[in-house]
């Protein structure tokens, strides 16, 4: 413990450089700007910042980095609370009640707990990632097909909540959204699956361009549909509320963060199914589980404190142990290999200078991001003053533009524009959107895990480790309890 205290100060120290905190900075700052602009992904931000550091120091090129990756994770929940555009997949999620918060007039609340659950999570999966990095990497190792299977159909289970009381609806969504991931390669036998002879559909539907249209397509069909000539949003709604105001959520947020940063950890989950699961968790803990996906303010600091969270976590099999946890890590691993040097063991002996520098640039990029989300919130949240006339256009514009930057071809756009049909379609007949997204995220993982472990073990893999049984029976309880409890609540009403 003192070594880490020793070696941290020493990377603080590192930090404390006009050079350094302006790369930062920089970074951050960008970071979010990318981060806001839909199908700019964190990956996609730091990869856009990778020729930035070549002629950098190391610590210098990877604080610059972690600045954009942190501030790419809060800046896609920009665009969601105010257009239901998630900037990334992960912001998806804080759009469930984000958008909500902010048609109702509560949009300063909504950004407001926005940022400080950023950055709150990302503080504790940075101090995770400090304490315990190799030993839970080495445990995210020993993770078994059968349990990647497991956590996928507990990711899943949160469906039964997503409903509310139409589960039905949400569980008919879900399937559909599995049924998506069979387009394309099979990831086993690599044949070709519901291609139609579709070149482009070979790696199946992309996942940004597919978020872009169910949200923020679908929403604007529906209210152009339903539009009101001189609609706007409230102008009272600027203020953002007064620190105590933020205390009323801080249970929500520890909670998040923390399981966050445990599901990041995990290589291939990610800060999405880490927002999603967070969710689930907490309105399965929430006092009013009604309000969520209604404009909760707990569901807003559940999704943006796990999701900045998993970013730490996904940093601990990379530094630990050389394997990228995520896309994102994957791009910071190949920033490291570009100056000569092997993330790993060793790494923490060698070069402690770099890789507590990197830990101490983390702390300071939550302090930027909650700088300049502060002195940027009143100006981000001016968009919702526009008139509607001219809005509209806008958010198609950057969902038709966000989709095209995917891959920089018509396909994507297709994709988006495909989708925010079925989004429109779903809202009319009271489909909820967010298991679609969850079953497209989840379902390639959940397939490919599964076949996996029936090649390895076959069908004893997934009752003879004691892990993947325990999580298989939490995922049925959590399945199964909200249908009970619903059956007993009507068996009441009926005999009152």
């Amino acid at each position: 413990m003192i070594d880490i205290l020793t070696n941290l100060v020493g990377g603080f120290g590192v930090m404390f450089t006009p050079m350094a905190i302006l790369l930062c900075l920089m970074g951050v700052f960008a970071g979010i700007i990318f981060g806001a602009i839909p199908g700019i992904s964190p990956s996609m931000a730091v990869a856009l910042m990778l020729p930035m550091t070549f002629q950098l120091p190391p610590i210098l090129g990877m604080v610059l980095l972690l600045g954009a990756y942190k501030g790419a994770n809060y800046g896609g929940s920009v665009s969601a609370v105010l257009i239901n555009t998630p900037g990334t997949p992960s912001a998806a999620v804080t759009a469930f009640d984000g958008y909500p918060m902010a048609i109702s007039g509560r949009v300063g609340e909504a950004m407001g707990v926005s940022l400080y659950a950023s950055f709150v999570g990302g503080i504790i999966g940075t101090a995770v990632l400090i304490l315990f990095a190799t030993p839970l990497a080495r445990v995210a190792l020993t993770f078994w097909p059968s349990e990647y299977f497991a956590l996928t159909v507990l990711g899943l289970t949160t469906v039964a909540t997503m409903g509310g009381s139409h589960w039905q609806k949400a569980l008919v969504a879900v399937l559909f959204g599995l049924l998506l991931n069979t387009i394309g390669m099979d990831p086993i036998a690599g044949t070709q699956r519901f291609t139609f002879g579709e070149v482009r559909l070979l790696d199946g539907i992309s996942l940004i361009p597919a978020i872009i249209g169910l949200f923020a397509l679908g929403e604007l069909f529906y209210n152009i549909e339903h539009y009101t000539k001189g609609e706007k949003f409230d102008k009272l709604a600027y203020k953002l509320p007064k620190l105590r105001y933020y205390l009323t959520v801080w249970k929500n947020i520890v909670r998040a963060g923390i399981s966050g940063t445990l599901i990041g950890i995990f290589p291939g989950a990610g800060g999405t199914i880490a927002a999603f699961i967070s969710y689930d968790i907490e309105k399965r803990f929430s006092k009013h589980p009604e309000q969520f996906g209604k404009g909760s303010a707990e569901g807003v600091a559940a999704a943006e404190a796990s999701n900045s969270a998993s970013a730490g976590g996904a940093l601990v099999p990379l530094l630990a142990l050389g394997i990228p946890g995520s896309a994102t890590a994957a791009v910071l691993l190949g920033a490291l290999l570009v100056h000569g040097l092997n993330p790993g063991p060793e790494l923490f002996i060698t070069e402690p200078e770099l890789v507590y520098g990197m830990f101490a640039s983390m702390f300071m990029a939550n302090a930027f991001i909650l700088l300049v989300g502060l002195l940027g919130a009143k100006l981000f949240v001016r968009v919702t003053d526009m008139k509607k006339t001219i809005l509209y256009p806008l958010i198609f514009t950057f969902a038709i533009v966000g989709s095209y930057a995917v891959t920089s071809s018509m396909y994507p756009v297709v994709v988006c524009v495909a989708f925010g049909i079925i989004g429109w379609i779903f809202r009319r007949f009271g489909y909820p959107c967010a298991p679609v997204v969850l079953g497209i995220v989840l379902g390639s993982l959940a397939e490919m895990s599964f076949r996996q472990a029936m090649l390895i073990g076959g069908v004893e893999s997934f009752y003879q480790r004691p892990l993947t049984l325990i999580m298989l029976f939490i995922a049925i309880v959590a399945v199964v309890a909200p249908i009970v409890k619903k059956r007993i609540q009507d068996k009441r009403l009926q005999n009152s």
